[in-house]
């Protein structure tokens, strides 16, 4: 029986290639802002694109600080994708202002520090070798990212509490960077999965098999 999925749609991402790259790897999909399909969905995926600043706006005008959260307390699966995986930071910095994000972990996302930014292209991963979400691929294995801000330190003071042992993985451009991070029914990658070819199929595929 395939799962269900909502793809949250707050004005912000590329829903579309998100929805069909869930659909051919097996999940039932839906694209949608509703406040109750989003709860009662198998799993959340949450895209993002543009701006910190901009994406906190636009979940906040849909509740959905308030759907991660809910989802979060009562151990259903989340996904965030590019920005929004560096929502789910305790702050962003952009152009020297500072946004709060949803604060799921502690970090702080800031504008990568490399000879070429954006950073466009395709990177390795390095992962924990525990990890659920890179499970199947090879250290070879190559995702696409496209960003300019990331989030350079990882540390676990001063945070919530609200999530275990999170489990991080990292790549470079310019410097190292976090690259994925999962943590119980929190999963997020900073690169994009749907368009990562065979690569980021197995890594959704991960996912869906955790709902």
């Amino acid at each position: 029986m395939s799962k269900s999925v909502v793809v949250l749609d707050y004005g912000f991402g590329n829903i579309r290639s998100a929805e069909r790259a869930l659909a051919r790897a097996g999940a039932e999909v839906e694209i949608s802002a509703d406040y109750d399909r989003a709860m009662a969905a198998d799993g959340l995926l949450v895209p993002g694109v543009g701006a910190f600043a901009a994406c906190m706006a636009g979940l906040r005008a849909v509740r959905g600080d308030w759907i991660v959260g809910r989802r979060l307390a009562g151990g259903r699966p989340v996904l965030g994708i590019c920005v929004g995986m560096q929502v789910l930071f305790a702050e962003g910095i952009e152009h020297g202002v500072r946004t709060d994000g949803l604060d799921e972990w502690p970090g702080t996302v800031e504008p990568l520090r490399a000879p070429v930014v954006p950073h466009m292209g395709w990177n390795t991963v390095k992962a924990p070798e525990d990890s659920r979400q890179f499970a199947g691929l090879d250290e070879d294995a190559r995702f696409y990212f496209v960003h300019s801000y990331g989030v350079r330190e990882w540390t676990m003071e001063a945070h919530n509490g609200s999530i275990r042992a999170p489990k991080v993985a990292w790549t470079t451009h310019g410097e190292p960077f976090v690259a994925a991070v999962e943590n119980g029914p929190l999963w997020a990658t900073q690169f994009h999965p749907e368009k990562s070819g065979d690569a980021g199929a197995v890594l959704l595929r991960n996912w869906l098999d955790t709902l």
